[in-house]
């Protein structure tokens, strides 16, 4: 091969992976994880228990200070463009207030950047936020339809925000096809996405590997940290991607894989 390919998010396994061993189908997982997949999530789960890089309170020692928030990680296990066998890795939502850190894929789009129109919107909500606070503060009755009025227009503000961040939401899949959140849950029977839709673990990891022109081979999430009010979600343990969110992504982003559920 003339150039060697290198990625900063691609992880190599810590023992050789010969290629004929791998299956030529998609393993998604249902019930339990490809056995790549759990090398994949042992190497991760190292790293997270050792690691210096950010401060995160997942429960799971004294030492850590603020609200416990455990999390959910991904594993996706790629052949990359060199035709080497390792894996790419994600968290849903943020983990240490970021959603940018080394070993992880980014996000499908960063809500987090500064100035954007996110950050604009919600200083706008914030506004009539407090303008109503003060308002009804006064508790008089001439200002009852204007407080009407100004929560009317919050609430218009907050959907047209919301239907803005989806449109900003992009997924490949493997043919090069691109689609919007919006598009995908509409083709989906959907009125719009749920909140929170596009920001798993699983669909980023999909779209990095479509982005770079890496072979999908088995995916799968765990979770780590302390159960939220929840009993479901144990630390360690491996759980099927969300239908609600996930489902509808993956009927467009694995259209035309062949794929085995495991």
């Amino acid at each position: 091969m003339s150039d060697t390919f290198t990625d900063p998010y691609f992880t190599p396994f810590d023992e050789v992976i010969a290629q004929e061993t791998v299956s030529k189908k998609f393993s998604l997982m249902i019930t339990k994880p490809h056995p790549l997949c759990l090398l994949a999530a042992k190497q991760l789960q190292i790293y997270l228990s050792n690691q210096t890089d950010w401060t995160h309170n997942f429960g799971l020692t004294n030492q850590n200070d603020g609200t416990v928030i455990g999390k959910m990680f991904g594993i996706l296990v790629v052949q990359n463009q060199n035709s080497e066998i390792g894996y790419l890795s994600a968290f849903s939502g943020k983990l240490a207030g970021s959603n940018l850190h080394a070993r992880f894929v980014p996000p499908v789009f960063d809500l987090l950047t500064e100035n954007s129109f996110l950050n604009i919107g919600m200083e706008a909500l914030t506004g009539m936020n407090q303008m109503i606070k003060d308002l009804e503060s006064q508790n008089l009755s001439a200002h009852k339809s204007e407080i009407t009025r100004l929560k009317e227009k919050r609430k218009a503000h907050s959907i047209a925000l919301q239907d803005e961040i989806f449109e900003h939401y992009h997924f490949l899949n493997h043919a090069g096809e691109e689609k919007s959140l919006t598009e995908i849950f509409t083709d989906a029977g959907y009125k719009k996405p749920p909140a929170g839709a596009g920001e798993c673990a699983a669909p980023k990891l999909l779209q990095y590997a479509f982005l770079h022109k890496m072979r999908p081979i088995a995916l799968a999430e765990f979770w780590w940290g302390q159960s939220p009010k929840s009993d479901f979600w144990k630390h360690g343990h491996f759980y099927a991607c969300c239908k609600e969110k996930c489902e509808p992504i993956f009927k467009h982003t694995l259209a035309g894989i062949d794929i085995e559920k495991a």
